[in-house]
């Protein structure tokens, strides 16, 4: 009876912007019953640098400097949209070698991309060797990445109408070395963590979201994908050289935090086939194809989305016939994804929390813009 008389009220915990979880400046406020996350309200913004702003005062050449500092961990993958979006204002053919490079350089970037995933959310669940797992086999891609690029997190490597150089002369010694390093390396990440029975205690049935909720919600990327529905902008809008490359987009059907961790998983290895038969079908050829010297689209507008690491990363340009973009809007799928972490927090946790935003891998920099 002394029990029922007993007052109780929700608690309010702050967990950011610095906390180490929260994967970059971000700030969450928890109302929570006990240990039980009654309701999460997010709180973004302290990253902002005005990008798509920054880009109205730059020529159209520059902005890919921008976009490099969106979602820093796909640095290639986010050039590659706003290049397509310039060459269809433009009229411009892009050669075939150029889009095969463009291609190989992405579905790495997808990987490494990944790999970092791997690494945090292992370090998430209170594990620091995945992390060593992650970075080892990161480490080989960065390196070639700086041969071909010249840098190895922001590359300012796309240009309209093909890439900024030829790959190097070693480039195909180089990547016969690396597939098979990668292809044990994704073996001993799966070894470490997808069977651990801690792990699988934490991550399963945890920040689950059904495949109705996701759609509404606007998640695209891995984190649809683990709901079960199979949306993949490489085969459903296919673009670049795609249609002719033969993988699989991976589905999982509970759409709780272990399906996501696995899909990812799954992903690297379809990366790595993409990867095998660019290595086989690169063909000779220019890598840059008849460009206009001045950059100088005219009037119109256009939006191209592809597929990020984290979903569908788009670029809407608007072109007014200057040397300057009018508008350089990004459709950022971190952002989008974390409409949703609210529905899949509610009723979890507070030692799930911390799982459950690193599954969904956001990125600030691109949340922020």
């Amino acid at each position: 009876m002394a029990e029922s008389r007993l007052e109780t009220v929700d608690m309010f915990i702050n967990m950011g912007p610095q906390h180490p979880s929260t994967h970059g400046v971000f700030r969450m406020v928890l109302t929570i019953d006990g240990e039980q996350i009654v309701d999460m309200k997010p709180h973004i913004g302290y990253l902002h640098r005005g990008v798509e702003k920054l880009a109205e005062g730059l020529r159209y050449r520059e902005v890919t400097v921008l976009l490099d500092r969106t979602d820093y961990l796909a640095a290639l993958n986010n050039e590659l949209p706003y290049v397509m979006a310039l060459e269809k204002l433009l009229d411009v053919k892009v050669p075939e070698r150029a889009e095969y490079i463009r291609v190989l350089v992405c579905e790495l970037n997808r990987i490494a991309s990944h790999l970092m995933f791997y690494g945090a959310f292992g370090a998430d669940a209170g594990a620091t060797t995945p992390f060593m797992y992650a970075f080892r086999d990161r480490e080989e891609i960065q390196h070639f990445f700086e041969a071909v690029t010249g840098g190895r997190l922001m590359h300012n490597y796309f240009r309209v109408g093909g890439v900024r150089y030829d790959l190097p002369e070693d480039w195909r010694e180089r990547l016969t070395k690396l597939i098979p390093h990668l292809r044990k390396g994704i073996v001993d990440c799966e070894r470490l963590l997808s069977d651990n029975e801690i792990f699988l205690n934490r991550t399963i049935g945890v920040g689950q979201i059904s495949a109705a909720d996701a759609i509404d919600y606007g998640l695209t990327g891995p984190n649809l994908r683990a709901c079960g529905v199979r949306l993949d902008l490489r085969r459903d809008q296919p673009y670049s050289v795609y249609p002719k490359l033969e993988f699989d987009v991976p589905t999982r059907s509970r759409g709780d935090c272990y399906d996501r961790y696995l899909l990812r998983v799954e992903e690297m290895r379809q990366s790595l086939r993409i990867v095998e038969q660019c290595l086989e079908q690169m063909p000779d050829g220019p890598s840059l194809g008849e460009v206009p010297r001045v950059i100088r689209p005219k009037e119109g507008e256009v939006y191209v989305g592809t597929e990020n690491p984290r979903g569908e990363y788009g670029i809407y340009l608007v072109s007014r016939g200057g040397d300057y973009p009018y508008r350089v809007k990004v459709r950022a799928p971190s952002f989008c994804n974390l409409m949703a972490l609210n529905e899949m927090m509610r009723g979890c946790y507070i030692a799930d929390c911390v799982l459950i935003l690193g599954s969904i891998d956001i990125v600030l920099g691109e949340v922020d813009r």
